[in-house]
């Protein structure tokens, strides 16, 4: 079992920057690929970024790359998310999750095993 604990959602303005953190549980951390998903109210939940175990390969939605770094210090059990140029439309719950098995659909949330709480990201105009 995997236990994972998101921070560091606020309220931020448009073009302002965040960082999330999660904070995983657990001796295996650094064997599992880990992904953040967003989800707006109304809206499905979204594939936001994924980072292999080593962290030598990262993987982005369009619709965030080139604004959002995912990395992982897997001596501290953490995944980040560095969000910057933050637009309104980035508003939502963020999760961090936890893939097990090495998918290739790292896109997809169903192929994750564990999953946070959530931590909220609104960003203002």
């Amino acid at each position: 079992q995997v236990q994972l604990v998101e921070s560091g959602g606020e309220l931020v303005q448009a073009g302002g920057s965040l960082r999330l953190s999660c904070a995983a549980s657990g001796r295996t951390f650094s064997s599992y690929t880990m992904g953040w998903f967003r989800q707006a109210p109304g809206k499905e939940r979204e594939f936001v970024a994924a980072i292999r175990r080593s962290g030598g390969i990262t993987y982005y939605s369009d619709t965030v790359k080139g604004r959002f770094t995912i990395s992982r210090d897997n001596a501290k059990n953490t995944v980040y998310l560095q969000m910057n140029s933050l637009k309104p439309e980035d508003t939502a719950v963020y999760y961090c999750a936890a893939d097990r098995d090495f998918s290739v659909n790292y896109y997809t949330a169903r192929e994750y095993d564990y999953w946070g709480q959530g931590t909220q990201v609104t960003v203002s105009s």
